[in-house]
């Protein structure tokens, strides 16, 4: 089958065994290093992949997607719920009132988001439910100040169900600051543990005491939490609904609250794979110092290929071809033996547990239990596009000084 002179000879000389060793073991080390970057960038985005999923899942199924909040507490949050289920983006919507304050127990105190719930419609916005590790979230009774704290907050001051702390939370007054604390012993029904720093930061009460501790009705509350199908449309679908209620609604969502977290999420795991890209880039350099050998070597080659007639441009592109091929094959190689170990790390790594008999992620002390992965069909094409170009720019500079080689000089000293 005819194939152009450049493409036989570059794979000739990419398959042949050349007089000088040393050529070849370079020659296979960029191909190994090329193919070993493009793998620890294929495993390592995949398990920050995987980090990010379980952030996401974790701490936006505990944290409102959105909300439509009263200027003033709303007396009637179903109606706002009926309006706000008029979305297709929304999947439901329940009360919710939120204050900040300080838990106080024996001396110890610490800030905390506290979250005026109504427990038997939680569970449709929130995953705090399937994460409760002693008591229960239905313990929340109106006029009972139960509360359920994260499992950070209970080994902090050391609680258990069935103990007593103290909430301090802020209140307006006629006194001459403007705001007094006022103080209001709850009662621990439950511990949640989702495995994130809300552990230590979120508290859930029941939204009558909520109100109570406002000094409201029983049944008002300061918003309307909504779950969204499209994370991303929650600040649009928010604002469309509280534009439509009127100028008595205003719009908060998640990005308000968790953006930043996510944004350097986002930008970790950019700079992370910036930081990979550079023993890809090592691996390029090789396949410059691999065809520069392999030119000095092949300077009689090439002297005679011009004398019969070959181009400086047929002479270019036999060196280019090389090159590419090593680069190819190596991402090849690399992508998916990534490929392969992205979707098994998991288990990769709970062998090497099994074998050394030690815990690499412990529960007790990270968010997970394993090492979280997930593969991305974009990722692995923007590395290996990443490898291929690279290789093939690596191969510019050595073809082109094989093209100016001049016949006579190479044959005199060949």
């Amino acid at each position: 089958m005819f194939r152009p002179l450049s493409i036989f000879i570059g794979t000739r000389y990419t398959r042949a065994k050349r007089r000088n060793r040393f050529v070849s073991f370079i020659s296979m080390t960029s191909m190994i290093g090329l193919a070993l970057g493009v793998l620890a960038m294929i495993v390592v985005l995949s398990v920050m992949n995987g980090f990010q999923r379980e952030m996401s899942s974790r701490i936006l199924g505990m944290v409102p997607h959105a909300t439509i909040v009263g200027v003033n507490p709303i007396d009637d949050w179903k109606p706002v719920a009926a309006a706000a289920m008029k979305n297709p983006q929304v999947t439901a919507a329940v009360p919710f009132t939120e204050m900040e304050g300080m838990l106080s127990y024996k001396g110890t105190m610490q800030p905390i988001q506290v979250s005026g719930v109504d427990p038997a419609l939680e569970g449709q916005v929130s995953i705090v439910a399937k994460h409760i590790v002693q008591g229960s979230l239905e313990a929340l009774k109106p006029g009972e100040f139960g509360v359920v704290i994260g499992e950070i907050t209970a080994r902090r001051f050391r609680l258990n169900v069935g103990d007593k702390i103290t909430l301090i939370v802020p209140e307006v007054s006629n006194a001459p600051g403007g705001i007094t604390p006022r103080m209001q012993r709850l009662n621990v029904v439950g511990v949640f543990k989702v495995g994130a720093e809300l552990d230590g930061t979120m508290a859930l009460i029941h939204m009558a005491d909520a109100a109570q501790m406002q000094h409201w009705e029983p049944n008002q509350v300061q918003s309307v939490r909504l779950a969204v199908k499209d994370l991303y449309a929650a600040p649009q679908v928010s604002s469309d609904i509280a534009t439509g209620l009127g100028a008595a609604y205003k719009a908060d969502d998640w990005t308000h609250t968790q953006g930043s977290l996510f944004s350097a999420m986002k930008m970790e795991k950019t700079m992370i794979g910036l930081l990979l890209l550079m023993i890809v880039a090592v691996a390029a350099f090789n396949i410059i110092a691999t065809l520069i050998m392999v030119v000095n070597d092949k300077g009689a080659d090439i002297a005679i290929l011009r004398t019969i007639g070959a181009t400086p441009r047929e002479i270019m592109a036999i060196f280019m071809v090389q090159g590419t091929v090593i680069g190819i094959v190596g991402t090849l190689i690399g992508g998916v033996l990534g490929v392969i170990a992205a979707l098994n790390v998991s288990a990769m790594v709970g062998w090497i547990e099994r074998v050394s008999g030690q815990h690499i992620f412990s529960s007790d002390v990270y968010f997970v239990s394993n090492l979280p992965s997930e593969l991305q069909g974009a990722d692995v094409a923007l590395i290996c596009t990443a490898g291929f170009v690279m290789s093939f720019l690596a191969t510019v500079y050595p073809a082109w000084r094989a093209a100016k080689i001049e016949p006579a000089t190479a044959l005199r000293y060949s």
